[in-house]
């Protein structure tokens, strides 16, 4: 059953509201955050604490509501305009996800052919992969075939019927911990940094596969500004991941990134790969481009060498001296420190306290970029402006930075008011 969505974000919050909750057994009350699934509510909360839940089991709801196995019709539609067919129920083995392999551009079917043929691939699955920027923290987004990609998918989640249909209907899955991150009070979450980015609703917390942040529909790809079909799943089924490593490099080149996701699963990335990012949206994709780097341990990354020479620039900037960014930063960020000094407000900035720009590394005790990796961002008055703080920044240099084109990390949900990035072009005369 469809139901007409309402007109904006309250219509599509309520929709999502009204559909019944499920929770599988090894849920304890407290969503997924022991690694079970669950569907987020409306307001991003608790779906433990949800009233009307069903158990896995299939039992009516003391509310009287539909369960998992009731003969009512599916959950909602949320998103008509992003819905794909609804998956209907699982059908087939499941498979194990053991190798990821992303490209820049969508592979040709005559490859996927080939990779097929290779000793050890017992199953391959395609699906669309991109990196967007929120919050300081570039996570990667799978545009997926809500039936076909949850094989490869842990069992309770491939079996939680109601999130691949909420999938389907155009929402998102995600893991709890990073939506409870990031979702606002409506529990939508804004793909990208551009202002006009897509805004998703979250429908479901499931556990990701490794490296995979959040899954959404193929007919969202377009709209986040990724490639469809540029990425590769890979079960090995009983054969060792590692053994069909070195002939599937050689198959699909240098300019892939071949990850081994047992590694990824234990640590968050495979060590040894030349690992990809291909940002999403106007300002970062169009900046960023294909973004290659191999990790160097302690936290430290080595971008491709053509990247760092076309892209990352030395030069001098009012108040802050000689700083080292994306050369496409320094129009706005020479323009916004310009304004800061002619306004008489330059002692609002402290260079002893500048933290720098282009920070080729992770997020400390991660495996996660940031927009520092990309040189599109800078840490300023870091003393008195911690995470998790009001800040002490000045509004006025706040105010001023946001109207040539940086977003600032104190409006964020999990502040950080030390940090500015550049989240909108704008042509400076």
């Amino acid at each position: 059953m469809r139901v007409r969505r309402r007109a904006g974000r309250a219509g599509r919050a309520g929709v999502a509201a009204a559909a019944l909750t499920l929770l599988l057994g090894a849920c304890s009350g407290n969503g997924a955050s022991d690694g079970s699934a669950g569907s987020a509510g409306s307001d991003g909360s608790d779906p433990g604490s949800a009233s009307g839940s069903a158990s896995a089991s299939g039992s009516p709801s003391p509310t009287g509501e539909a369960t998992a196995t009731s003969s009512m019709p599916a959950v909602p539609v949320a998103d008509p305009e992003h819905a794909v067919d609804p998956p209907g129920e699982r059908e087939g083995r499941l498979w194990s996800a053991d190798v990821l392999v992303q490209w820049d551009k969508p592979l040709d079917d005559a490859l996927v052919r080939r990779i097929n043929r290779l000793r050890g691939v017992a199953r391959t699955e395609r699906i669309g992969l991109g990196q967007v920027s929120l919050e300081n923290r570039v996570l990667t987004v799978a545009a997926v075939d809500p039936g076909d990609y949850r094989h490869f998918t842990r069992a309770e989640v491939a079996d939680l019927q109601e999130a691949w249909d909420r999938v389907a209907g155009g929402e998102m899955a995600i893991d709890e911990s990073v939506a409870k991150r990031l979702a606002d009070s409506d529990g939508m979450i804004r793909l990208g940094t551009d202002a006009d980015a897509p805004r998703l609703h979250v429908g479901a917390y499931t556990p990701q596969i490794p490296t995979i942040d959040m899954v959404v529909n193929t007919a969202w790809a377009e709209d986040i500004e990724m490639a469809s079909g540029n990425g590769l799943l890979i079960s090995t089924d009983g054969a060792a991941p590692a053994t069909i490593r070195k002939p599937l490099q050689r198959l699909v080149g240098k300019d892939a990134s071949v990850q081994m996701l047992d590694v990824a699963s234990r640590i968050g990335l495979d060590p040894d790969a030349r690992l990809t990012a291909v940002p999403t949206g106007d300002t970062l994709g169009s900046l960023v481009g294909t973004y290659r780097y191999r990790v160097l341990g302690g936290g430290r990354i080595a971008p491709e060498e053509s990247w760092v020479a076309a892209n990352i620039r030395t030069e001098a900037v009012p108040i802050l001296g000689t700083v080292t960014c994306h050369k496409d930063l320094f129009p706005q960020l020479r323009a916004a420190l310009l304004e800061v000094q002619q306004r008489g407000l330059a002692d609002e900035i402290d260079p002893g306290q500048y933290a720098g720009c282009f920070y080729p590394r992770f997020i400390a005790d991660t495996t996660t970029l940031s927009n520092h990796a990309f040189g599109l961002a800078l840490d300023l008055n870091v003393s008195g402006n911690q995470r998790g703080s009001v800040g002490e920044i000045d509004r006025d240099v706040v105010a001023i930075f946001k109207t040539w084109g940086f977003a600032w990390g104190g409006d964020w949900r999990w502040t950080d008011p030390m940090h500015f990035e550049l989240s909108e072009v704008r042509a400076v005369r």
